[in-house]
């Protein structure tokens, strides 16, 4: 019988607390962005925001699997696939790091939004879903959104920066369809704890070239945003088990305000026009994207719940 607190197993669904823990999350994971742009601008490299940050997520991790459904559960038979997770997922955080470096909070926090847009094309393209007009004209649209606040040829935004923070969407989509090839027989439970523990590796040994001595600030900055993302990644877990996806998603876009506030408060930076204009785009079709396999995946239930007459 499993424990009362195994996050394999189907929690009694709590809509209004789901959601509010993916409000939550969306907050705190833009502290953690918030961090690593500060950090960065005060002599933190990328690779040392990595290594630091995936430490508080083996932290949260450990004790997440200790509460919940013990260490026997973490036995598995994809070890390549795990490590194929990892290193997609190390170069999706390592880009999305440097992305919130290089850019303004909300610029950085807008184009992110893209994510859905190309885990549909790569899905498309990679796992052979079937795509129909809804999905792909919201694919179309929400390029054109990212296009509305790149700007590129303007030096709105820097073409490095802006070519970092695409790239970093597109291997972020590459991780989220990882994982959801790993889901088909992996425990969730599994997937993050072998993704946290296993990228210290490779970033201990980075470590060894890129660490530096940093004032007791900075290592207080390191700290709170080492937290912020495990507790973002807790957060994220649980509210997907207590409401639907569909209702929990949309709520990453408040991430916008919250990147916007701490941009001006932080860095004395606001919103240009141009993502202003962009960011509903992307969000749009986002969203489109979020309702159109919600209602795929409603009409492919009520068909598997159809018996089958024999004839």
């Amino acid at each position: 019988m499993g424990s009362a607190l195994d996050t394999d197993r189907p929690a009694e669904p709590h809509l209004v607390l789901g959601m509010g823990l993916r409000l939550a999350a969306a907050a705190a994971l833009a502290v953690m962005f918030a961090g690593v742009k500060w950090a960065g601008q005060h002599g933190v490299s990328v690779g040392e925001s990595l290594f630091y940050r995936q430490i508080g997520t083996a932290l949260c991790a450990v004790g997440w699997v200790a509460l919940g459904p013990g260490f026997a559960s973490l036995r598995t038979k994809r070890v390549g696939a795990h490590v194929a997770r990892m290193a997609i997922g190390l170069v999706a955080m390592g880009l999305n790091f440097l992305t919130f470096v290089l850019l303004p909070l909300a610029e950085a926090t807008a184009i992110g939004f893209s994510v859905p847009i190309f885990a549909t094309l790569l899905a498309a393209l990679v796992l052979g879903e079937r795509t129909g007009r809804w999905r792909w004209s919201a694919v179309l649209i929400g390029f054109a959104g990212v296009l509305v606040i790149v700007q590129p040829g303007s030096g709105h935004i820097g073409t490095y920066g802006g070519a970092v923070a695409v790239a970093a969407a597109l291997c972020t989509a590459g991780a989220t369809i990882a994982i959801r090839r790993l889901g088909a027989t992996e425990a969730t439970a599994t997937t993050v704890f072998w993704f946290a523990v296993s990228s210290l590796v490779p970033l201990a040994l980075a470590m060894a070239f890129v660490a530096k001595p940093h004032d007791a600030h900075s290592f207080a900055v390191i700290a709170a945003f080492s937290l912020a993302g495990g507790i973002a990644q807790l957060l994220l877990t649980g509210a997907l088990r207590l409401a639907p996806v569909a209702l929990v998603m949309p709520m990453d876009y408040s991430s916008l305000r919250w990147a916007s506030l701490l941009g001006w408060i932080v860095f004395d930076q606001l919103p240009s026009r141009w993502t202003w204009l962009g960011a509903p785009i992307v969000i749009a079709a986002g969203l489109v994207i979020l309702w159109r396999e919600q209602r795929l995946r409603i009409a492919g239930s009520a068909t598997a719940a159809v018996p089958e007459v024999s004839e």
